[in-house]
């Protein structure tokens, strides 16, 4: 296959205004979110909602496209960008890194590459890890994952995704946010509106779901800090001094 990473990020975030632009240890956070993705070896370009956010990934050295800041989610940035970058077609998968984790590993994107690779029937690729607390089970904002998960344990078909609680023995594998899409996969899933489950449980990838579509997940060790809030935002200013030493 011939993935390509793209990043959605625009500057109108409810919780944390101005967002992609917040310094973390000296650089943009959607800086370092296209660096970690470029680590990875794979084209990358960031799916913009706003010039401002073009001019600091280009001014890094980075590629980005400008999109319409109307559009209504991640997903409908990045199908855009792609049909802007590569009108062409030359790229079979697509994916979908998000620009609020400034420390996601570059592994990340390859995996699902890999999955898609690997998985003729999956449509979708994404990530799970275990949960890190015994409150992660009852949390709303906890997406949960639900799978048929193979013999190694370590990948498997996703059944549902859920905002509830889920009860019974066994592990609850907490959903992060990395999509790798087959192209065709993409275009089916943005020009389909909201679905009911989607809708109901406020989760995009339900509506693929109920289109039909596949999706597949990987399971990885350690979920990336997502910045959505001023604490997020503080916390990782205090992982990058740590890493700078």
């Amino acid at each position: 296959m011939n993935p390509l990473i793209l990043i959605p990020a625009r500057m109108a975030a409810t919780r944390l205004p101005n967002k992609p632009l917040a310094d973390i240890g000296g650089r943009p956070m959607i800086v370092r979110a296209w660096a970690q993705a470029a680590a990875s070896g794979l084209p990358v370009a960031v799916a913009a909602g706003d010039p401002e956010i073009v001019e600091a990934v280009e001014a890094a050295g980075g590629r980005a496209v400008l999109t319409d800041p109307g559009l209504p989610s991640g997903s409908d940035r990045i199908r855009a960008a792609l049909e802007a970058l590569d009108p062409e077609g030359r790229h079979d998968a697509v994916i979908n890194v998000q620009g609020d984790m400034p420390f996601a590993d570059p592994g990340f994107a390859l995996a699902c590459a890999e999955l898609l690779e690997a998985e003729p029937s999956c449509d979708i690729a994404t990530l799970v890890s275990a949960e890190a607390d015994p409150s992660d089970r009852t949390n709303p904002d906890v997406v949960k994952a639900v799978l048929a998960l193979g013999e190694d344990e370590r990948q498997g078909r996703a059944l549902y995704f859920t905002r509830s609680t889920l009860y019974g023995d066994g592990p609850i594998w907490r959903h992060v946010g990395v999509y790798g899409y087959r192209r065709e996969a993409l275009m089916r899933f943005c020009a389909a509106p909201p679905s009911p489950l989607e809708t109901r449980e406020k989760l995009e990838q339900l509506r693929a779901m109920e289109l039909g579509l596949q999706i597949w997940a990987r399971v990885i060790g350690e979920a990336p800090l997502s910045v959505d809030n001023p604490a997020d935002l503080e916390a990782a200013r205090a992982l990058a001094a740590v890493q700078a030493g």
